[in-house]
């Protein structure tokens, strides 16, 4: 099996900072890329950032500037530092990786179980 633990999110005024982290562990043979997706109340889950090993990233057009991912390949971790934050960057942020496992030759996405970032303004 294969795990997502996240940790990091919290109440923030806006304009503060916050980071995520995000490690992957269990039967991980390999990993394609990792990334973020948030989902706010009453709207679906959305793209906010992804990693790949070589490191190409990839960000939505509402948090360039403002959210950079890294990533620890040995470490099977992802780090998302949020700054500048907005209150419409309120949400359950998510963390994904899209890997091979042992148990399954074919990629597949992983979830964590989520991490609620609040903004207040």
């Amino acid at each position: 099996q294969v795990q997502l633990v996240e940790s990091g999110g919290g109440l923030v005024q806006a304009g503060g900072s916050l980071r995520l982290s995000c490690a992957a562990s269990g039967t991980i043979f390999s990993i394609r890329s990792m990334g973020w997706y948030r989902q706010a109340p009453g709207k679906q889950r959305e793209l906010v950032t992804t990693i790949t090993t070589d490191g190409t990233t990839n960000y939505a057009d509402s948090v360039k500037g403002r959210f950079t991912i890294s990533r620890d390949n040995a470490k099977n971790a992802v780090y998302l530092q949020m700054n500048s934050l907005k209150p419409e960057d309120t949400a359950v942020y998510y963390c994904n990786a899209r890997l091979r496992s042992l148990d399954n030759p074919n990629l597949n996405d992983y979830w964590g179980q989520g991490t609620q970032v609040t903004v207040s303004s």
